[in-house]
């Protein structure tokens, strides 16, 4: 049922170009969490990294080429990405297909020590709340003391009238990037469709829909929040534009 790896690689290479879309300063973005990454191993020899919601192994691959000596586990609920990942980027990670936050989905990674660090891009907003709460508490005992949970995702800002200049602030970056030209979410999925070699994998995708949840709408300070209360004692931003950020969090010693 796999897909050829010069399939693989146009789809891959389009989604990349279709993410730039959305993550504003996406390169910029990957680098910052490996810089934290790569900080908070720098005593390890062979760090434990989880990537949440990896889909095609964007993050991953980025993660195994500035980091070749970590063990990257690497999760998503979509068969369609993960096959793509696999084949695209095979040596970048092992991939696992569970749905993030449902029940055992911890038990289905197969780790055999704590985590280094759990990291996550343009994911985790697609968790209910209380699915994310739960997840938050998951990953703390997941992970080592010391060890953090790193997410870059979009996260408005409480009060109204700065999450309108945030938010403004990121689309003029966009426009001028010329990152809003290139081709969408939804064309890149009604393209994908249309390729036969990917039937197999459209119809195991959308036996799965129903357990997609909806975008969350928590502020940074709500994320916050939900971190600490989870066990982590440590939260800070280390990279903000506009309202894309990098949230950092670490479990205490």
């Amino acid at each position: 049922m796999g897909v050829s790896m010069a399939t693989a690689k146009m789809w891959v290479e389009r989604w990349e170009r279709q993410q730039e879309r959305y993550a504003l300063d996406r390169e910029e973005r990957f680098t910052v969490i490996a810089d934290v990454i790569e900080h908070v191993t720098a005593d390890g020899t062979e760090p434990l990294l989880l990537d949440l919601g990896c889909g095609p192994g964007s993050l991953a691959t980025r993660l195994s080429a500035r980091m070749p000596h970590a063990e990257i586990v690497a999760v998503d609920m979509d068969p369609l990405l993960l096959e793509l990942g696999r084949t695209h980027h095979p040596y970048a990670a092992r991939y696992v297909d569970t749905v993030i936050g449902d029940d055992g989905w911890t038990d289905a990674l197969g780790l055999g020590r704590p985590l280094d660090a759990a990291v996550s891009t343009t994911a985790l907003h697609y968790l209910s709340v209380p699915t994310l709460r739960r997840t938050y508490r998951q990953l703390a005992r997941l992970l080592r003391p010391g060890g953090v949970l790193v997410n870059g995702d979009h996260f408005p800002h409480d009060i109204p009238l700065c999450a309108t200049l945030t938010r403004h602030v990121g689309h003029r970056h966009a426009e001028r990037s010329g990152t809003h030209d290139h081709e969408d979410w939804e064309s890149w999925w009604t393209a994908a469709a249309q390729d036969p070699e990917l039937a197999d994998l459209f119809t195991q995708r959308a036996q799965r829909q129903a357990a997609l949840g909806n975008d969350n709408t928590l502020t940074l300070a709500d994320h916050i929040a939900l971190l600490r209360e989870a066990g982590f004692h440590h939260v800070t931003p280390v990279w903000q534009f506009g309202d894309s950020h990098v949230l950092v969090a670490i479990k205490g010693e």
